[in-house]
């Protein structure tokens, strides 16, 4: 018995060591698989932007920075936007600023002063001396958070920046730096305290020797945002920045402790300066000698409410009386500050607003929905549909064909998003608003994806029927907690709570507070089946906002279920992960909980996702983040055992990419997929070890991940959705895939569908239809690589050659490679000049079945077979898309040999007409066949046509009659009808009638005079 123990025990450790080493030794060159790139989908709706600029030389230039997204340009006055930081650095931008003496020149600022619950950090300055062209990193990437850059305007090399520093702790690197080598090196010229940062910073157009800047004493943590404090201050400078004058009491001012201050200069008189001052008896206040003393002209709440979120503003270019603030509208005033009217941007919540210095009709402000151009003072302004920048918290998907995308996106509706379609982009007409509001997570019924559910702050849930367009609220707890701390709330909700469906039972949908909750009739009524699963930390559940301006909005609530999920192999088993770093399992369907955090986990770290393992009915996945807290590290751990004992994945991931999310590969074991703050990475042996997975993917925050059909889809904070299409590529990678001189990867099975792939400044980028085939090549071929196509009788159905086949040219290079075939055969066959109306040559597609694609390369070969699926929307079956496959072939081999009659009735006409010219004595004999073939071409097609609109005025012949059954039976996926069988028939025997003619003038006239089989064979060869 002891023996028998002892060999179970030795060859369990022997296994698990092997399975160990095996996956340990997994990782992959990223050469071979790159081809996999990440596609954009959109949506193309701008999200929030706290930094713009303009170029007062270049009417049509503007730029603005987006947070999450980096910085786009526009050279079309705001129609479209292209990024321009893509490739040298992303993430949030606080500062765009544009030399006045020199337009190439451009600095930027990271990190957005809007510092809301999801706020994101920059990456220090960077500047381009090419319009944004190419980059230079300017170093400072401690400074988080830069809310102003302002250049001297005769000196392109002297720049000053208002630098926040780290908002999530105290650090030295804050307040005001100034470079006079053009950013490569800086220096600290004002600085208050640890906590307090420089928020604004403006200098006198006519003397930039004089400048104000204000700090701000800030800090938020994970469960509440300070503003206001002893930090908070202003100042002023007469020296160009070396030395500052505290001017925060000077006459006029509020007393006692004061927030965030904007502050601007009127450029038509420089002694005029306004201040928005964050202060118990705040409001707006305004000098008329330079700063030295003070009016207050204005206290109204709409221009300072929630003044972290906004206090910003703008002095008007051409008349000192008037001036701009920014709020959730924006305020004009043109009597000084003492009245003002509110007008609106096409989104609203305001925070940057750049005007011509020399026409101020000519403006771009930013907004929660990313920046909008105006030309006429404000009176109309640009569209934000034309920007990929959205913010989206997590992300899911449907049981739709083909299946939508769901994400709130923040500061705008939640929505659902084709993710394919059969056009050419991802457009607004693929897109809708569903359940739920900005920040919520979104659950479709598995059962009706019509049905949809969605959450948003305050514990809101809303029940959305898209087929009868009905809306219902369905809260777990109704009680409106707006303006209340959480130690108010009977459940504490999250601003981001979870909303899930079982994966074992479609009835059951959970959602949580700090404890969980179930509805198994639609949220008609919920069962809260849980303890607290938090720490229930007294302390940190007050009121959030600071000592003047109070901001509650429930995501600064704290100690709450944060994340949960299913296991996806048991039922009963559920996990959740709290903010305030607890993770509990339940075994038996939430009866009991136990708390299975793990050892030297931070004690206050936030659980941001959960992900139950695939394969092992005890294993999690999750991923923590601990930034609010001033920690970037990256948090993820796993299980096997519910949580008994945890390991420990981050090796590899950079020690300041906090990680936001990890997902399993549910088709292959090991392979995992985490997104981070700062880009993408993949582990192929279960986190054993990471590397980046960025690909074409841009620096972004990645909020959230979900695997679809195989396709991996990423929530972005600041680039809207992005989606691999196909990752049965890494589930074929081996050691062996590298070291062969080639390798073709089996394709996934693809559905019988059209689509376009095409880049776009206004639109989400397609899947291309049909199969997508991936494959390596090690080396640079010495001749040819070809790629061909066989049904399963193994006909050849389409070949592809590096050297050229019909035009069409198979381009390749050394490394990973993708091909797209679009499942069609080869079209009719054309000729010069053809003009048609309604009168397609496509070849049809192939019908659903089993397939081979063979790669060739130098004459060696690899294939492999692939299935094409029946698009699901059609009810056609089988034996309706052979008929019209058969069809439509019938139709193109048709088109195809009237075509080349076409092209001989020319040939022999030349050729005649040539002998006629030189023997003028042939006429007699020729000129009656010459007429009689070119009868035979003009009943065939018409000759008359030169242009494309010519058919309205000459008729069209049979061969463009003929063809238009392309488009008619052709259109979908159905059985042709009786109509299109008819018309068929009868135009295709009035080709023949015409066919049979010239075969017969063929062979008894012409064959005597000139050598048919020769010119025939010349038209094959070319």
């Amino acid at each position: 018995m002891i023996k028998t123990i002892r060999l179970i025990w030795t060859i369990g450790f022997l296994l698990a060591f092997y399975i160990s080493l095996e996956t340990s030794a997994q990782s992959y060159d990223e050469k071979i698989y790159e081809a996999i790139q990440w596609r954009n989908i959109g949506p193309h709706r701008g999200g929030r932007s706290a930094a713009v600029a303009g170029v007062a030389s270049e009417r049509n230039t503007f730029y603005f920075g987006s947070t999450g997204g980096g910085v786009w340009k526009t050279t079309d006055g705001g129609k479209t936007w292209g990024n321009i930081s893509d490739g040298y650095f992303g993430g949030s931008i606080g500062a765009v600023a544009v030399a006045d003496s020199d337009p190439n020149i451009i600095y930027v600022g990271g990190g957005e002063k809007t510092v809301r619950g999801n706020v994101s950090y920059g990456y220090g300055f960077w500047k381009s001396a090419d319009a944004g062209k190419t980059w230079t990193s300017l170093g400072m990437e401690e400074s988080r958070f830069v809310s102003r850059i302002r250049i001297h305007p005769t000196n392109p090399d002297v720049v000053l920046a208002a630098v926040m520093g780290d908002i999530f702790k105290p650090t030295e690197i804050r307040g005001v730096y100034k470079s006079i080598d053009g950013g490569k090196t800086w220096n600290r010229k004002l600085f208050v305290n640890p906590t307090a940062g420089a928020v604004d910073l403006v200098m006198d157009p006519k003397n930039p020797d004089i400048m104000f800047a204000t700090t701000w004493e800030l800090k938020r943590t994970p469960y509440s945002l300070e503003s206001g404090g002893p930090g908070s201050k202003m100042f002023k400078s007469v020296d160009g920045g070396e030395n500052w004058t505290e001017i925060s009491t000077n006459k006029g001012l509020p007393e006692g402790t004061l927030g965030i201050i904007g502050v601007t200069i009127s450029p038509v008189n420089t002694n005029r300066i306004w201040a928005m001052v964050e202060n118990l008896n705040g409001g707006l206040f305004r000098s008329d000698d330079g700063g030295t003393t003070w009016e207050k002209t204005n206290e109204e709440r709409n221009l300072r409410q929630r003044a972290w979120y906004y206090t910003r503003l703008y002095a008007d270019t051409q008349s000192d009386s008037t001036v701009y603030v920014l709020n959730v509208d924006y305020h004009k005033s043109t009597d000084g500050g003492k009245t003002f009217k509110n007008y609106d941007a096409p989104h609203g919540d305001h925070h940057d607003l750049w005007i011509d210095p020399k026409d101020n009709q000519r403006m771009i402000i930013a907004d929660d929905g990313g920046a909008q151009v105006s030309f006429d003072g404000g009176a109309s302004w640009t569209t934000y549909m034309n920007q990929p920048t959205s913010q989206f918290y997590r992300v899911t998907t449907d049981n739709h064909f083909p299946y939508r995308i769901y994400g709130a996106q923040q500061d705008n509706s939640t929505l659902r998003i084709s993710h394919r379609n059969d056009g050419r982009g991802i457009t607004e007409d693929d897109w809708e608003p569903t359940a739920g509001g900005e920040s919520g997570w979104i659950a479709p019924d598995p059962n009706d994806s019509d049905i949809v559910y969605g959450g948003s702050y305050g514990g809101y849930l809303t029940r959305e029927n898209h087929r009868t367009k009905t809306s219902r609220t369905v809260n777990v707890y109704p009680n409106n907690p707006m303006g209340h701390g959480a130690e108010d709330m009977k459940y504490r909700f999250q601003w981001n709570f979870p909303i899930f469906f079982s994966l074992h039972d479609p009835k059951v949908l959970y959602t949580t507070s700090n404890q969980f909750h179930r509805s198994t009739d639609g949220g008609q009524s919920w069962e809260t089946f849980s303890p607290d699963l938090t720490r229930n930390a007294k302390e940190k559940l007050g009121p959030s906002g600071g000592p003047i301006t109070k901001d509650n909005t429930s995501v600064e609530y704290y100690s709450t279920i944060f994340t949960a999920s299913e296991s996806p192999l048991k039922k009963g088993v559920l996990w959740a992960g709290s903010d305030d770093g607890l993770v509990h399992v339940s075994k038996d369907n939430g009866k009991t909980w136990e708390n299975v955090t793990p050892k030297g986990l931070p004690e206050w770290i936030q659980i941001n996702s959960t992900e139950g393992h695939p394969f092992e009915e005890g294993g999690l996945y999750f991923a923590a983040t601990g930034y609010k807290n001033g920690d970037y590290a990256p948090y993820m751990y796993k299980t096997f055992d519910y949580g008994k004992t945890w390991t420990k994945i981050t090796s590899g991931i950079d020690g300041q990419h906090f990680t936001r999310v990890v997902r399993a590969d549910p088709a292959k074991k090991g392979i995992l997929y985490a997104g981070t703050e700062t880009g993408m990475y993949i582990s192929f042996n279960d986190g054993a070890d990471w590397k980046p997975f960025q690909l074409n993917l841009p620096i972004v925050p990645i909020t959230d991940l979900t695997i679809k059909d195989n396709n991996l889809i990423a929530a972005t904070q600041g680039r809207s959705f992005w989606i691999i299409d196909d990752l049965t590529v890494l589930h074929q990678l081996s050691d062996e895939v590298g070291t062969k001189p080639f390798h073709l990867f089996k394709p996934q099975d693809s559905y019988r569908m059209d689509g376009v792939k095409r880049e776009s400044k206004t639109a989400g980028t397609n899947r291309p239809g049909g199969v997508l085939v991936y494959y390596n090549l090690k080396e640079e071929p010495k001749e040819e690589v070809k790629i061909e196509f066989y049904d399963n009788n193994k006909n050849l159905l389409r070949e592809f050659s590096s050297k050229g086949i019909e035009k069409d040219t198979l381009k390749y290079k050394t490394g990973s490679n993708e091909f797209n075939w679009n499942l069609r055969i080869p079209d009719a066959k054309s000729f010069e000049g053809m003009i048609m109306w309604g009168g397609p040559l496509r070849g049809p597609k192939i019908v659903p079945g089993d397939y081979t694609v063979k790669l060739i390369v130098d004459g060696k070969a690899e294939e492999q077979s692939f299935k094409v699926l029946a698009d699901p929307r059609y009810e056609s079956s089988q034996e309706d898309l052979l008929a019209q496959y058969e069809f439509l072939l019938g139709v193109r081999d048709k088109l195809t040999e009237t075509h080349e009659t076409i092209i001989i009735i020319r040939k022999y006409r030349d050729e005649l007409n040539a002998l006629v010219e030189k023997d003028p004595k042939k006429k007699k004999r020729i000129e009656p066949i010459v007429n009689a073939i070119s009868d035979i071409e003009k009943e065939l097609y018409q000759t008359q046509n030169r242009s494309g609109q010519d058919p309205l005025n000459f008729p069209i012949r049979l061969n463009n009659k003929l063809a238009h059954l392309n488009s008619v039976v052709g259109n979908g996926d159905y059985r042709p009808t009786a109509g299109a069988e008819e018309v068929k028939v009868e135009i295709s025997g009035l080709i023949d009638i015409q066919l049979k003619k010239f075969r017969e003038i063929e062979s008894s006239q012409i064959s005597k005079i000139l050598n048919i089989e020769e010119m025939k064979a010349e038209i094959e060869k070319k």
